[in-house]
């Protein structure tokens, strides 16, 4: 098998609460909306939410269903240039992102903001320094 990630899925307690978010604040167009599975277009790999229960149904396997614990992925998100990370960053959470970090120089080089979805998963928006 060759190493390529064809679709990033964000497991939900509320698929439609993040598909709002995802379509309303990060500005992702809705390709597919099937209630529980909602996927978006998106440049290079494939993005979607889906449901916990219902990827629980789906696979057979309850611990879907089980509260989520701690961080597993964070989503980076690029911006053209430093200034615009700040700019961008004010932009989602006057949208309603929620805030976890303010814009800083980091240590690898990037100038970073980390803000939350409405579940909690955060990310970040990131342009090189």
């Amino acid at each position: 098998m060759k190493g390529k990630i064809a679709l990033i899925t964000i497991l939900a307690d509320d698929a439609q609460k993040l598909k709002k978010f995802y379509q309303d604040v990060m500005g992702f167009e809705v390709q597919a909306d099937h209630g529980q599975y909602i996927e978006f277009q998106s440049e290079g790999v494939r993005f979607a939410v889906c449901g916990r229960a219902f990827l629980a149904d789906a696979t057979g396997i309850a611990g879907y269903k089980e509260p989520k614990r701690g961080h597993s992925f964070e989503l980076a998100f690029p911006a053209a240039s430093p200034k615009d990370v700040d700019k961008i960053y004010q932009e989602l959470i006057k949208k309603g992102a929620k805030p976890v970090r303010e814009p800083a120089d980091m240590p690898w080089g990037q100038r970073t903001g980390f803000f939350a979805d409405p579940e909690g998963n955060v990310h970040e928006i990131f342009a090189s320094l």
